[in-house]
């Protein structure tokens, strides 16, 4: 191994435990001339350092895939009756969890190169070997550059807040930023919900329309739903889709600690001025998603407030790129459902293609699992393709209660440290990993204490 990739050895050998206990919002990177602050202020002459291509790739692996997960469930009752077996959209694991395995979260990778959206690798890349040659194998094939250099908008209120501005986003560093799509999870999240024992399905209502039936008064009506068990579309939320995005951000900032960069969590830009609004449009030209708009209707003063139809826009996807399941990319909401239903059991299906399954079987398992996992009842599919068109038909997108692409509104920065400011103000501002750092993956000098004595002539008194 040369000199270069020690930093990525000691990385993957780094102890998870100390990495949570060593972890700490370190905001100064290198290039950042000043941080004033009254008699605590710096100056710097510094200039910024990007991350290599191998650190980058370590990171956007800490978001990806990391194998096969295993259908360890049961799928039938006591009484021999089937339950769901399976309710999840992938099968390939991810490094973190999500509800049914939807891995609904993508992200968007900001450096001084480019933006771009990291597209999910095909379905043959479920087995990741860890080294520096593979990682940044697969880092330079998922990246699809959405525009050159660098995103960025005015550096003030409401784009950036407070001091933020200052250190986010800079010259060096790179963003990862998660968004989310709701809507496949949406309709698988309604599936198997509507799994659920008879009895035990609860009457799905529409908390923006009075609690009317969200299309399924049929449904409470023939007791396939059951009316005492109300479901309010709000209530429902988001199907906690949007949790795999925190819990993805967090695996990078364990793995910047690791690597020994600097790294925090703070606000990223908002939906409206990230995808390009129609309302802001003008001020913030963002990504330029597609929006829906819905038809101009004044019944929905009541139900939403505001009879207005841009603020009622919804962000359905990125041609071509990201795009949600529901129209304008699909005629209607049945065809949305059977698109989920495809992706799961049809041809080459989540729960039709062997090859993951032989891969966590052992031998003659996997046609068995195949063959006798149940899927969904007839009544379940019919009766989540109404609440879905009636979603739709009142309200002109889908979903109703949260955006089609959702943005959790928080991004991780990772960068290199300015080790001398930390040096300067404060004690063991940093662990060994950010010591050796540029030693480790850059053939430079471990910072040592002998830098210290550097600092008078960078600190302003």
């Amino acid at each position: 191994m040369t000199d270069l990739l020690r930093g990525f050895e000691s990385a993957l050998e780094y102890p998870l435990l100390r990495a949570m206990f060593n972890r700490r919002t370190r905001r100064v990177s290198k290039g950042v001339s000043s941080v004033p602050a009254g008699s605590l202020s710096y100056t710097s002459d510094q200039k910024p350092q990007p991350l290599s291509e191998l650190e980058e790739a370590l990171l956007i692996a800490a978001t990806g895939t990391t194998g096969i997960t295993m259908p360890d469930r049961p799928f039938e009752l006591e009484s021999g009756e089937d339950i769901l077996g399976s309710p999840n959209l992938y099968m390939g694991g991810r490094a973190a969890g999500s509800p049914d395995n939807a891995q609904a979260t993508h992200f968007l990778l900001i450096n001084d190169e480019g933006t771009y959206f990291l597209k999910r690798l095909p379905g043959n890349e479920r087995e990741v070997s860890l080294t520096p040659e593979s990682l940044v194998d697969r880092a330079r094939r998922s990246k699809h550059r959405l525009m050159e250099g660098r995103l960025d908008l005015p550096r003030r209120f409401p784009y950036y807040l407070d001091s933020n501005r200052f250190l986010s986003n800079l010259p060096g560093t790179t963003i990862l930023l998660p968004i989310v799509d709701m809507t496949r999870q949406y309709i698988n999240g309604l599936l198997y919900l509507l799994t659920q024992p008879d009895g035990t399905r609860p009457a799905i209502l529409d908390d923006r329309n009075y609690y009317m039936p969200a299309g399924v008064r049929k449904w409470i009506r023939n007791g396939f739903l059951n009316k005492d068990i109300p479901a309010p579309l709000g209530a429902l939320g988001t199907f906690r889709t949007d949790i795999e995005a925190y819990l993805l951000l967090q695996n990078v900032f364990l793995t910047t600690q690791a690597m020994g960069l600097g790294g925090w969590i703070h606000a990223s830009f908002a939906s409206p001025y990230l995808f390009g609004h129609p309302l802001f449009r003008e001020q913030a030209k963002g990504l330029g998603f597609r929006y829906q708009i819905p038809k101009f209707r004044l019944r929905d003063m009541f139900r939403w407030g505001t009879f207005l139809a841009k603020p009622r826009a919804n962000p359905v996807g990125l041609d071509g790129i990201l795009e949600g399941l529901c129209p304008p990319y699909y005629e209607n909401m049945s065809d949305a459902v059977d698109a989920v239903l495809k992706m799961k059991y049809g041809e080459n299906g989540t729960y039709r293609d062997p090859e993951p399954f032989e891969k966590i079987f052992r031998d003659g398992y996997t046609r068995k699992y195949l063959d006798e996992v149940p899927p969904y009842r007839a009544e379940t599919i019919e009766c989540v393709k109404d609440i879905c068109n009636y979603i739709y038909k009142t309200h002109r997108r889908f979903p109703a209660h949260v955006d089609a692409i959702f943005v959790p509104g928080v991004w991780i920065q990772s960068h290199h440290l300015d080790l001398q400011y930390y040096d300067f103000l404060f004690r063991d501002g940093y662990s060994a990993s950010h010591r050796k750092h540029q030693e480790f993956w850059h053939g430079g000098e471990a910072q040592e204490e002998s830098d210290r004595s550097l600092v008078s002539a960078v600190a302003t008194p």
